[in-house]
């Protein structure tokens, strides 16, 4: 399969979600008229981090881990992932599956208050 019919379904599977969107569309003239200094950082590279869940586990449990072994996560099944951009939280999401590549459709975006509190824990 092409890299262009994979870009085809990808856009198909955005074009059904609803016309009225919670968030603002980040499209560059909103980007340049809103914040004309930031051209300079937007090439930037950050690393994004889907979270499904943590756990802590003994050393020795550690090592008895093997191909089909199974761990337990914090997490719940249905239950929204964490966003992370460099490690800080940003956004909760669900998983979407588009041609059996995983992506994830962002549900809930973390007010800059909020990711302020997550930074003084």
């Amino acid at each position: 399969m092409s890299e262009e019919d994979l870009t085809d379904d990808w856009g198909a599977a955005l074009s059904e979600q609803s016309e009225a969107s919670v968030f603002k569309d980040l499209t560059e003239d909103y980007i340049q008229s809103s914040h004309p200094n930031i051209d300079f950082i937007l090439d930037i590279p950050v690393q994004l981090t889907v979270e499904l869940g943590r756990t802590k586990i003994a050393i020795k449990n550690l090592l008895q881990l093997s191909q089909g072994s199974v761990v337990e996560l914090d997490g719940l099944a249905g239950e929204p992932m964490d966003v992370l951009v460099n490690g800080c939280l940003i956004a909760h999401g669900e998983v979407v599956v588009v041609n059996e590549k995983f992506g994830i459709r962002l549900t809930d975006i973390a007010s800059p208050s909020e990711r302020i509190q997550r930074l003084n824990r």
